[in-house]
């Protein structure tokens, strides 16, 4: 496993099965990779996907491709399933792992905050994108600034990984 694949937690593929340390490579090889904090009942997440996809289609057909990797705060991992599929999407296991980036990059649903505390930097939707070292690079802040946050989305070459 490489360093920046380490720095990942489990991943599942859209379909909702486990995906492979080889799988995951292929997937991100080459691409600029952020963590995508969101809930399906959420309003401002489900409004703000539309412009979150346009912005991977164009960065994708620009050669600056992106692979966003879904972190829930659905309620049922099959909610999370319709959901990566429909966004083609890898994604964290529902439960303690989300749970566990959640904790790491302080941002959850306002509804989390009994079981997630209140030192949150951000509710959701937002963005963390990382570098080829699986640090965080930047955040995008699409709970308070919706679409024009992808404007702040770093696509130079040094995180690609």
């Amino acid at each position: 496993m490489t360093s920046s694949l380490s720095a990942l937690p489990n991943l599942n593929k859209s379909d909702g099965t486990g995906a492979s340390i080889d799988d995951i490579s292929e997937q991100v090889k080459g691409k600029h990779v952020a963590l995508y904090f969101a809930a399906g009942w959420c309003p401002m997440c489900t409004s703000f996907e539309p412009s979150l996809m346009q912005f991977r289609e164009a960065a994708n057909s620009s050669g600056k491709e992106v692979e966003i990797i879904y972190v829930p705060s659905d309620r049922q991992a099959a909610d999370v399933v319709k959901r990566t599929s429909s966004m083609n999407m890898l994604s964290v296991p529902i439960g303690e792992e989300a749970d566990a980036m959640k904790r790491k990059y302080k941002i959850w649903a306002g509804a989390e905050s009994l079981k997630l505390g209140m030192g949150r930097r951000s509710g959701v939707p937002a963005l963390v994108v990382l570098d080829k070292s699986g640090d965080e690079v930047h955040f995008l802040a699409a709970e308070s600034k919706g679409s024009k946050a992808l404007g702040d989305w770093p696509l130079d070459d040094s995180g690609l990984w």
